[in-house]
């Protein structure tokens, strides 16, 4: 079996069109049809399907590519650790942050880490973490830092901090002039909040649901995390946010937090790899130096 043939059927499979495989692969529809037919001889078996202009993996097919997945990252592993067995911290980390940590966490560990092997190049990308995770899956990144998460077998974690996530608003809010508030005190108040399906804005909604209120009335929403604090200090409108944000000089906005009891989500931080995965030795250095980061930034 040619490995070239798992990378063809890896990329039909991903686009699901052999047409687009061609333009991506520079290879000519013959070659990547040919290429699925050996498969499918060598293994006895129909691999995908036509469906109109496309096609579809079959059972078969689908079991093959998680092991074409898996054999390719073995590959790469293997040739990562033997370049780094002469090498030492060199080379390219992946790293995969949500926004919270790559503003307080991240600046700080890539700094040290750039100073002590100036060889290593470091590639971000930041988002939330249903994003992240196939990415992490499927070894476009090597490192995750998310909100931890029971359901992911294939990943290995190492707690980094615990994070609360709180209501807040500009210090100038009416909201301060009134003492010892309930949830129900904040009916009413406009918000800005992240779309339905964060984690964060579907746990603020099921609270405001379980006192048997009405849900936040929204009225800007942003997947922008890195700007809710300028847009809570310009708008004046409430917000549910790291309490991380409300340190002095943390954003440059003025922020307080509304003291609400009941009204704090904790949520663990954590750093994530594939359990399976090799790591070279300037990811696991960035490991350390954002543990050692997020125990300076207790939330």
């Amino acid at each position: 079996m040619d490995l070239r043939d798992l990378h063809y059927f890896e990329v039909i499979a991903e686009l699901e069109h052999i047409g687009r495989a061609t333009e991506r692969l520079h290879r000519s529809q013959p070659a990547l049809t040919g290429a699925v037919r050996r498969l499918e001889e060598t293994y006895g078996a129909n691999l995908i399907e036509r469906t109109g202009r496309g096609i579809r993996l079959t059972a078969a097919g689908k079991t093959l590519l998680k092991w074409a997945q898996r054999a390719r990252l073995d590959l790469e592993n293997a040739h990562r650790e033997i370049r780094d067995l002469s090498q030492g911290m060199t080379g390219e980390v992946k790293l995969g942050i949500v926004p919270t940590a790559a503003q307080f966490l991240l600046p700080p560990a890539a700094r040290t880490l750039l100073r002590e092997a100036p060889g290593v190049k470091l590639k971000t990308t930041v988002a939330l973490g249903d994003v992240l995770r196939p990415k992490l899956t499927s070894g476009d990144i090597d490192l995750m830092v998310g909100t931890e998460s029971f359901d992911d077998q294939e990943l290995s974690s190492q707690l980094l901090a615990e994070d609360q996530i709180v209501v807040a608003a500009a210090a100038s809010h009416p909201l301060f002039e009134r003492p010892a508030l309930t949830l129900r005190d904040l009916v009413g108040y406009p918000w800005v909040l992240q779309p339905p399906g964060a984690p964060i804005r579907d746990w603020l909604d099921q609270t405001f649901d379980r006192h048997h209120l009405p849900r936040p009335e929204v009225q800007v929403e942003s997947t922008m995390l890195l700007m809710l604090p300028t847009l809570i200090e310009e708008t004046g409108l409430l917000s549910f946010i790291s309490r991380l944000h409300l340190r002095a000089g943390s954003s440059g906005a003025q922020l307080r937090e509304v003291v609400v009891r009941g009204a704090t989500m904790r949520r663990r931080m954590v750093v994530s790899s594939r359990r399976d995965g090799y790591l070279s030795p300037a990811a696991d250095r960035l490991v350390a130096l954002l543990a050692t980061q997020a125990r300076r930034h207790p939330s």
